[in-house]
């Protein structure tokens, strides 16, 4: 009777195999065309980003108003730009998990030999590095939006559309993006335009660089997302509950927090206090990325902010200065330089 049971099954498993197989495959054919799909777009984001010099090369040297698509052109909405900036932001944090700060910042316990170390493994981050290459892409795509016009009504009219755009991340609760952009107007080849600044009403400006004063530990910022947390917390709508925080901040007071307290207290006991701490504030986070978007993608729109090609930080210095010429001997010889090494020009 056991043999016959034993038989039975040995029966069954090529089947149950080869459903496996089947499964298997269909589940790799997915991901595989996945995979192609993230590769062609980062490819595409690459390529883009090379050929930006070339591109623009021929606009600094006949500067025809419409050479090639800006973002005025695609958008000229802030809010509407305001709300495919969340998408964005959202789709990122949604990728993030709890075992990527884990991996981030964890350490081995000095007490504990029988532990291994993270830091001897390799360290799965990839979506934390993502989402930070976003950030300094948003900061050099608003750069390149403002440095790029070749009239200085049209770079100011820029200005105060991505002073606009500021303003409505804020508004929404997005404060990533609000600080990418805010950054961006502050580097220095889009600050020494003053020509430019003088033109655009900056009044808005100001006020939402206030928001984000690093003074006081970033005392205002702090408070605003305070107040965007308890919006969240107390909201009717999905529009309410978004809270994107400016997260190089929050990785900053985790890392903190994790190096500047101890695992274990002195009498040799775990440190309690510290874990409750890392868990609420990540599991705060964790909260916030399950937040559900509520604007309408526009895809022609996410497609530019993705791919739209953006300037070197040397691009960006000779768009400055081919805009607004330079005003000393320091600028004069990195013009002639970056003119010579970009333009080919003496």
């Amino acid at each position: 009777e056991e043999d016959k049971y034993d038989e039975d099954d040995r029966a069954l498993l090529p089947v149950s195999l080869q459903s496996y197989r089947k499964s298997l495959s269909q589940v790799l054919q997915k991901l595989s065309l996945k995979l192609a799909t993230l590769s062609q777009c980062e490819e595409t984001v690459v390529k883009g980003n090379a050929s930006s010099i070339s591109d623009k090369l021929l606009a600094f040297k006949s500067k025809p108003p419409g050479l090639q698509r800006d973002m005025l052109s695609i958008c000229s909405d802030p809010f509407t730009l305001a709300q495919q900036l969340t998408h964005i932001e959202l789709e990122h944090l949604s990728h993030i998990c709890p075992e990527e700060f884990v991996q981030a910042f964890v350490q081995k316990d000095p007490l504990d030999s029988t532990q291994p170390c993270f830091s001897d493994q390799k360290k799965k981050t990839t979506n934390l590095e993502a989402y930070v290459r976003w950030f300094n892409r948003l900061c050099y795509l608003v750069a390149t939006e403002i440095c790029m016009p070749g009239k200085k009504k049209q770079r100011a009219l820029v200005i105060e559309f991505f002073i606009d755009v500021a303003r409505e991340c804020f508004n929404i609760g997005n404060f990533n993006s609000l600080m990418a952009i805010i950054s961006g107007m502050n580097m220095s080849p889009v600050s020494r335009l003053k020509k430019t600044w003088s033109k655009a009403k900056t009044a808005k400006f100001f006020i939402l660089e206030h928001q984000m004063d690093p003074t006081g530990n970033f005392y205002n910022y702090r408070t605003a997302l305070r107040g965007a947390v308890h919006r969240s917390q107390t909201a009717s709508s999905n529009r309410e509950k978004i809270v994107i925080p400016f997260f190089s901040m929050l990785i900053k007071d985790i890392y903190f927090l994790n190096e500047g307290c101890a695992n274990r207290l002195p009498n040799g006991h775990v440190n309690f206090e510290k874990f409750v701490e890392l868990a609420r504030q990540v599991g705060e986070f964790m909260t916030w990325k399950q937040a559900e978007c509520p604007f309408e993608q526009d895809r022609v729109i996410l497609h530019y902010l993705h791919t739209a090609p953006i300037f070197t930080e040397d691009g960006l210095y000779l768009a400055s200065y081919e805009s607004e010429s330079p005003e000393n001997q320091v600028e004069k010889e990195r013009w002639k330089s970056l003119r010579s090494n970009i333009l080919g020009k003496t």
